[in-house]
Formats: C-alpha cells, sequence, structure tokens
C-alpha cells in the first residue's frame, strides 16, 4: 500500500508492506528533506559511492525497488529502505535536520501500528486532515462512507481470488466507466488532477454515485456468486449499470451534468499587469 507522508509540509512517498507489517521510505524523498538538494537522485547517486570508497558498504544491498507514483502521474521503480535501513542511511548524511527526521520516522511507525489495532484512529486522522484541507463535515461524512462502501468491495474480491494491483484496478476502472461514461483516467484529466487521488477531489454528487456503483457491484457480485476477475468484471459492469440509470435519471431532471471538472486543487494566483 503506497502512500504519502508530510514532513515539514514537505512529501515522503512511502510504502506499507502487508506482509512485513513495516513502512518503506523513498530514500530519494528523504535526501531531499534532508539536504534540500535541487537534485535529490544525483545526491543518493553519489552518495552511495562515497560511501562505498569509504565504508565499503553497498547501501543498494539494504534497499529494496518498488513502484511509486512519480510526479509525473506514472508507477515507477524507486530506492526504498525499511526504518531501521533508512536509519542507517541518515548516518551518511550530514544534516542537521537528521535527529528531527528520526523521531518523525518512529511517529509514523508508531501510528500505523496503533491504526492497525485500532482502525478508527484511522479514520479520525483522515478526517482532520480533510478539516485542515477545507472540507465541509457534508463532504467528509460522504467520502467515508464511499470509502466503507469501497473496502467492503475490495475485501469480496480479495476472497473471491482477484489479486491486488493491477486487478483491482481494471475492475475499479470497469465500473467507473459504466457508471461515469468516463475511464478513471480521463475522470483526473477531465479534472486536471495529476498524482492526486481522483476521489479526494470529487464532488459529493460524485462521491455518492460512485458508492452506488461499488454497492451494486458487490451485492450483484455476491448474488452471482462471481469469482475471479473475468465474472467480477460482468458484475462490475451490471453495477455501474445501475448507477448510471440513476445518473441520467437526475441529470435529465436538473439539467446539469453529476461529472464535472471541478476539483479541489488551490487556485493559482496570477499577476496580472494594467495596460
Amino acid at each position: 500500500m503506497s502512500n504519502i507522508k508530510l514532513f515539514e509540509d514537505k512529501q515522503v512517498r512511502t510504502f506499507w508492506d502487508e506482509k512485513e507489517e513495516q513502512w518503506y521510505f523513498s530514500i530519494v524523498d528523504v535526501a531531499e528533506v534532508l539536504t534540500n538538494s535541487a537534485n535529490p537522485r544525483d545526491y543518493w547517486f553519489k552518495m552511495k559511492m562515497r560511501v562505498k570508497i569509504e565504508d565499503g558498504l553497498e547501501l543498494s544491498t539494504i534497499c529494496r525497488q518498488l513502484k511509486l507514483k512519480a510526479t509525473d502521474g506514472k508507477m515507477r521503480e524507486t530506492d526504498c529502505a525499511s526504518t531501521q535501513n533508512l536509519l542507517r542511511i541518515i548516518q551518511s548524511i550530514p544534516s542537521p535536520k537528521a535527529e528531527p527526521f528520526k523521531q518523525w520516522l518512529a511517529k509514523v511507525g508508531y501510528e500505523r501500528m496503533q491504526e492497525i489495532t485500532n482502525p478508527e484512529q484511522s479514520l479520525e486522522r483522515a478526517r482532520e486532515n480533510w478539516q485542515k484541507l477545507g472540507r465541509s463535515e457534508k463532504w467528509i461524512q460522504q467520502r467515508m462512507t464511499g470509502q466503507e462502501t469501497r473496502n467492503k468491495l475490495t475485501d469480496y474480491w480479495k476472497e473471491s481470488g482477484v489479486q491486488k494491483g493491477d486487478e483491482f484496478a481494471f475492475l475499479t476502472n470497469i465500473i467507473h466507466q459504466e457508471w461515469a461514461g468516463l475511464t478513471v483516467k480521463s475522470h483526473k484529466d477531465l479534472k486536471g488532477l495529476k498524482s492526486q487521488n481522483l476521489r479526494d477531489h470529487m464532488s459529493e454528487a460524485e462521491l455518492i454515485f460512485t458508492a452506488l456503483a461499488e454497492l451494486s457491484t458487490r451485492q450483484i457480485a455476491e448474488a452471482e456468486k462471481a469469482k475471479g476477475v473475468i465474472e467480477n468484471a460482468k458484475a462490475g459492469k451490471k453495477g455501474g449499470s445501475v448507477a448510471k440509470n440513476a445518473r441520467k435519471e437526475l441529470e435529465a431532471q436538473t439539467g446539469k451534468s453529476v461529472v464535472t471538472g471541478e476539483n479541489f486543487l488551490p487556485l493559482k494566483k496570477e499577476n496580472k499587469k494594467l495596460k
């Protein structure tokens, strides 16, 4: 499970390994935070060479390459390290930020363990983050309700033999394209999104219809006892169709499109010169 963590308002890409039950952190992102380097990838490359010469240690041997979302929105292989190995790497980075970063790593790990034993804390933390971003209580409630519906669907997929990753994305896209009339990527493009989560930028109506499509999909799949990707894809198309028909009916009554390009991205201030 990939995610983004913030350290002093700077993004650090992370990956939670469910089997190992530990976080992996993007080393390039950490190097950027600690050094403010204009080219953190180059810094990391040179650092590996320096440590090998000085200490005889191949830093690459304590790293894993994991696919994380890059700035262009694509999933790319990225050098990552567990908390323990990252602490070893940080020792080779001369930076006054090292100690606060170590404390931050410990805090991230502790919070994740809390969320595993008490999922309610994870939901509360998400609510606080959305509040800080200016979302209304009504929107937050709908977002959380939709996430619960989504989780029940993915739980069914896992139980019916669907593998996480590409297969989940494939089925999600089928449902989305059926109800919304466009793919997940096209919907993100319409909203001007890149690496952002589409659902975090949906309107209340878009969230409701997404939830309706996924709820319908799960109930149809359960009724048909769908197994594997193919059968769940058929259920997804039927579930998406339920939401599509409801969307068209609402649009006919209101004259407004449910699917829009509206988003929650901060407005860019443009300096306009008077002529």
